[in-house]
């Protein structure tokens, strides 16, 4: 059997819990919630819109090894929060795809932290595991299919930098 990867996320209790993807996939047990920084695993693969490296099939030992983290905050606390984190973990950006969720519909980057996990884990090829979390919504299998010719190619990318050169095409 296929070992899954750790999905971490730090919560910092900054929106509606009943709106929350982070706080449904904990209650479905499917990713470790912490409200505390110093309860994070360290070296971790960090989703981080701030990040100066995408998130790339090259990161998935990195992601097999440390596990998977993204923040769930209000972005107006959002680089005071990646900032701090940033030092002790691997910092990464997704790369272009767009958000299927009822809030930010079709917007590019505005995803939620189900969607966020869901790119990321394509990308590294776990698509079972992500097929997996979007089973959590109604909506959120269509985000897969949104984005699939992009995730494909970026799945089939080796490095960052073929991902910045497959996601201009998209731009």
């Amino acid at each position: 059997m296929k070992e899954i990867v750790r999905l971490y996320v730090y919560h910092t209790n900054d929106d509606d819990p009943k709106k929350c993807s982070a706080k449904k996939m904990q209650r479905f047990q499917l990713v470790n919630l912490e409200t505390q920084m110093r309860r994070l695993p360290s070296k971790a693969v960090l989703l981080s819109p701030f990040a100066e490296k995408c998130f790339s099939p090259e990161d998935t030992s990195l992601v097999h090894q440390h596990g998977l983290l993204a923040v769930d905050c209000s972005w107006k606390h959002a680089e005071q929060v990646f900032a701090k984190l940033s030092g002790s973990m691997y910092p990464r950006a997704l790369p272009f795809v767009v958000a299927a969720n009822p809030v930010n519909y079709g917007k590019p980057f505005k995803l939620t932290t189900l969607e966020a996990f869901a790119a990321a884990l394509y990308i590294i090829g776990e698509v079972d595991q992500a097929q997996r979390l979007t089973q959590l919504y109604k909506w959120a299998p269509h985000f897969l299919t949104l984005n699939k010719e992009p995730l494909e190619e970026y799945q089939s990318a080796s490095t960052s930098t073929d991902i910045i050169n497959i996601m201009n095409q998209y731009l």
